[in-house]
């Protein structure tokens, strides 16, 4: 028996890849902010699917609450063969809309505490015959994105971690996986104040968060290294790298400004 542990899991493309795994008979560990999410999301995999679930609270802009997921998972004695780190979010609008404080907390999550996960459970992944690590970036990873700029660049480093990562265990029984999600029908625009032109860019290319997660996970379970979920997004990537990078910054500034 083992779990799959999936961070922000109680709503958007997190939930889903829950119901995706549960789907396959994957027992899950659920974490996210929202207890009264997480408990009904619990008991809807139980009885859906007949899969153990069981969540755990915790807010990962706070420093401590990686330690306290794998406090949690040793002291229940629950062995995880797959680790997504999906918690991150963004803030939208200048630079200086936002506080140090803020910046710092949305990079702790984005960033920090998928490290330290991964840190902190790579050796009980190591113990199991077969593991995986499934890390959510976004297409906004392949280009800076001004008036996004600090989520943007949060993104670029969760690529370039995850397929450095994925070179370092590749004679290992742990797959690393990074998937790069554009526009999806979450709470992201919400959460990240984004702007009304912004919101109506997004809705025209807009992808259901059960797409996203159907693909992480058969792309996850294929041990690829990369993603980039849907062919419009994959186009912007390419055309980001091709075009004269002002070119592709002006772009993303008349969308998010």
């Amino acid at each position: 028996m083992s779990f799959a542990l999936i961070t922000g899991a109680s709503k958007g493309i997190g939930k889903n890849i829950a119901f995706e795994l549960a789907k396959r008979k994957t027992d899950v560990l659920l974490v996210a902010r929202s207890e009264m999410l997480l408990k009904e999301l619990c008991s809807t995999l139980r009885a859906q699917f007949g899969v153990k679930a069981y969540y755990f609270v915790a807010d990962l802009s706070l420093t401590n609450a990686p330690e306290n997921i794998l406090h949690w998972c040793t002291a229940n004695n629950y062995p995880v063969n797959i680790l997504v780190n999906n918690a991150g979010y963004g803030l939208s609008g200048s630079f200086e809309k936002y506080s140090a404080k803020e910046h710092a907390d949305m990079m702790r999550v984005n960033m920090l505490a998928l490290v330290e996960m991964t840190s902190l459970f790579l050796s009980l992944l190591k113990e199991q015959p077969q593991a995986y690590i499934l890390n959510i970036a976004s297409s906004a990873a392949y280009q800076a994105v001004p008036y996004l700029s600090v989520y943007a660049a949060t993104k670029s480093f969760v690529v370039s971690f995850s397929r450095a990562l994925h070179y370092e265990l590749k004679k290992t029984t742990v797959s690393v996986t990074c998937i790069s999600p554009g526009a999806t029908d979450t709470d992201f625009p919400n959460r990240a104040n984004v702007g009304a032109k912004g919101k109506k860019a997004a809705e025209k290319l807009n992808m259901k968060p059960e797409e996203v997660a159907a693909i992480a996970v058969e792309k996850m379970f294929a041990r690829k290294t990369e993603v980039i979920t849907g062919f419009i997004n994959k186009l912007g990537a390419a055309l980001a790298w091709l075009a004269p990078k002002s070119i592709a910054e002006k772009t993303a500034a008349s969308i998010y400004e």
